[in-house]
């Protein structure tokens, strides 16, 4: 069974280890890349603040929108070798999707915090550079409902005899399906025999 992709994040609850804002000039920008009718990573985790880019490395015109919890945004259709770049300034989970391509999804969860990391396919994630202190342990999954995720936030401790935050056990809905509705809430036109060309 494939277990990655489970977000985990901790939030500082001490006030001397207050979130430092993320950079505007930061010279490691994250992108979300259009590749082979795919966003490449699926799932995408940064700090509130943070500037995503988005390239398209298809040969033919994609589209990405957003229209949930957390951040709504609609970047139009862009040609190949182009890019987009949308700053997430608020908390919150933001599923993408493109209005051209149906089977395209991808998530871009923003977090309080520079403390987070992804599962592996086995499972295991490791959260590096966590100072000692209180925080806040969240966990997100795209197959589990949004109560079954609140009831595994919890406060945990980090010092130098407890550094494992120990097996976190999901629960995933019967009836997930990936399936969505295009930016206008109606069903995907079922596509032509060729894409978008440049014009």
């Amino acid at each position: 069974m494939d277990a990655s992709n489970v977000a985990v994040w901790l939030v500082p609850l001490d006030r001397a280890q207050a979130i430092v804002p993320v950079s505007s000039k930061s010279p490691n920008t994250p992108q979300l890349v259009q590749w082979h009718k795919t966003f490449e990573p699926h799932i995408l985790i940064v700090p509130v603040g943070t500037m995503v880019e988005f390239p398209n490395k298809d040969p033919f015109f994609h589209n990405i929108f957003s229209l949930y919890d957390g951040r709504r945004f609609d970047l139009g259709l862009y040609e190949s070798g182009s890019k987009r770049s949308v700053r997430f300034d608020r908390s919150g989970v933001s599923f993408l999707f493109c209005n051209i391509h149906s089977e395209m999804s991808a998530v871009v969860l923003s977090v309080e915090t520079h403390y987070f990391a992804l599962s592996d396919r086995d499972g295991t994630l490791t959260i590096r550079n966590v100072p000692d202190g209180r925080y806040q342990l969240n966990v997100w999954y795209e197959r589990s409902s949004p109560e079954d995720l609140k009831r595994l936030t919890r406060v945990v401790t980090i010092s130098d005899t407890t550094r494992n935050l120990g097996a976190i056990q999901l629960a995933e809905m019967p009836n997930f399906t990936p399936t969505h509705k295009n930016k206008y809430g109606l069903d995907y036109v079922p596509p032509p025999d060729t894409d978008y060309d440049r014009p």
